[in-house]
């Protein structure tokens, strides 16, 4: 699966691509919304992790943007903790909404639940034979 993390945090980045790429995912990073915007105009991407609090502009408005232009599934990683923020992202777009910290499994939980209920036409995820967890043989892993 091709993912899409938008996060200001490079070692955050770094720390949980790691963990992803034993797992069969391509991670491509982005700092700003305006970079990713770019990146999403250049590939397709199964899922996009976005941090709330960006340099420039915030994440929720990314989020509304894909929604509407790409409708590529959401995840909002933040350390906002309240009910109220969470209600906005999802209301806003999002599929799921995570708390920082996070662990890692719950993150890669969380991304296959929302493959699931979403599951993308053509999308670049196809299943793989062991476990039936989405993957593609010919990716390979780096960040960006």
């Amino acid at each position: 699966m091709k993912l899409l993390w938008v996060e200001d945090e490079r070692r955050l980045v770094e720390e949980g691509a790691f963990f992803l790429q034993q797992e069969g995912c391509v991670i491509h990073h982005a700092v700003t919304a305006e970079d990713a915007q770019h990146r999403l105009q250049a590939n397709r991407y199964d899922l996009l992790l976005i941090d709330w609090m960006l340099p420039g502009r915030q994440g929720i408005d990314l989020c509304r943007e894909v929604r509407s232009k790409w409708g590529t599934p959401v995840i909002i990683l933040t350390a906002r903790t309240e009910e109220e923020q969470k209600v906005l992202a999802l209301e806003n777009g999002a599929d799921d909404y995570i708390t920082k910290p996070f662990g890692i499994r719950e993150l890669l939980a969380r991304i296959r639940a929302v493959l699931r209920r979403t599951s993308m036409p053509g999308s670049t995820a196809e299943t793989s034979a062991v476990d039936g967890l989405p993957s593609n043989a010919s990716d390979r892993f780096f960040v960006q």
